[in-house]
């Protein structure tokens, strides 16, 4: 787990103006004045490879993280990827690694919400199940601004999120209710993940033999009971308990 998370922190390498630093380029003392011209003049061209290099770190970043976010489940988390950037590079700019994060963490849940509509809402679940499902539709569409309010508060949290939209994937209800408070607050989380990894970096090392069989532990548990929790999302009968205001499990028939 803690591999597959390091590969957001050890792509490409930014430039020191933009958002990561990379070594300066001195001129030896060897050099002529002619040669000295030579590359003081052509600051355009490095200000295009400043900004190839930053474009490439930012598109790395992006697909690490939209990937994570794509995997159904045991897939490392996001704050733990975004974590190793602000450990490797502390000097780089923790709200726009953490906008960066947010935006393809959204954009991969949305499309693993898609995926859980089309794949397991309709190959998968049963005709009872999905009319099951949808007696949550018009609950949800009524509480806009609660259905608003939970999702941003748990985006505040490092909990994994994938069960929480594959089970809404399971809805016929619009990706876009969840999606905008899902970036909102995973913005404002991965920014205090990144810039607190940022701070800590030289005091803390989270490579340690000792700590790696803890994060793993953590890991798996986490994503048995998740899967297990989606499970039992599509076995409550949500019909009676919106009726009844009382739990109980959908009966086989």
């Amino acid at each position: 787990m803690l591999a597959a998370a390091r590969v957001a922190a050890s792509g490409s390498r930014l430039p020191k103006r933009s958002i990561w630093p990379c070594p300066r380029i001195a001129l030896t003392s060897s050099t002529t004045s002619r040669d000295a011209a030579r590359s003081t003049a052509p600051s355009s061209r490095a200000g295009v490879c400043v900004m190839a290099a930053d474009m490439l770190a930012v598109a790395t970043l992006f697909a690490v993280v939209f990937a994570l976010n794509v995997v159904p489940a045991f897939a490392p988390p996001t704050w733990l990827a975004l974590s190793w950037v602000g450990f490797g590079h502390p000097a780089a700019n923790p709200l726009l690694i953490a906008l960066i994060g947010a935006a393809a963490a959204t954009a991969g849940r949305v499309v693993l919400a898609r995926l859980a509509r089309v794949v397991i809402r309709k190959r998968i679940l049963s005709d009872r199940s999905r009319d099951n499902v949808d007696a949550l539709r018009n609950t949800l569409l009524a509480h806009r601004r609660v259905t608003f309010g939970i999702f941003l508060f748990y985006a505040f949290s490092p909990f994994p999120s994938n069960w929480l939209f594959i089970a809404y994937g399971l809805t016929p209800l619009p990706l876009k209710l969840v999606a905008v408070p899902f970036f909102i607050g995973r913005w404002v989380s991965y920014s205090f993940f990144v810039f607190t990894a940022a701070r800590v970096s030289h005091r803390f090392d989270f490579e340690t033999p000792e700590a790696q069989p803890y994060l793993g532990l953590y890991f798996v548990l986490t994503q048995l009971l998740l899967l297990a929790a989606v499970y039992a999302f599509t076995r409550i009968d949500w019909q009676y308990l919106i009726a009844h205001k009382r739990l109980r499990w959908l009966t086989r028939r």
